[in-house]
């Protein structure tokens, strides 16, 4: 199992699909196209991919965030 949310720098890009040198509009195209993909309305017999959102929204939640990205940074 994970532990907790503690996620490392490489972590959130690579969840989104993104190089690290992403710049906002390339991180949310990728996680809008993941959120669809992904949403467990789309998803409903599959629990790994409603639990494969919730790492992709917190991702973006963090690297859509200015302030939290540069302590993530």
């Amino acid at each position: 199992a994970e532990a907790g949310s503690k996620h490392t720098m490489a972590d959130l890009y690579s969840e989104l699909g993104v190089p690290r040198t992403a710049d906002a509009a390339t991180i949310k195209r990728a996680y809008r196209k993941l959120a669809k993909e992904l949403h467990p309305d789309q998803n409903k017999d599959n629990p790994k991919a409603a639990e494969r959102f919730k790492t992709v929204t917190s991702a973006y939640d963090i690297l859509s965030d200015p302030e939290k990205k540069g302590k993530y940074d």
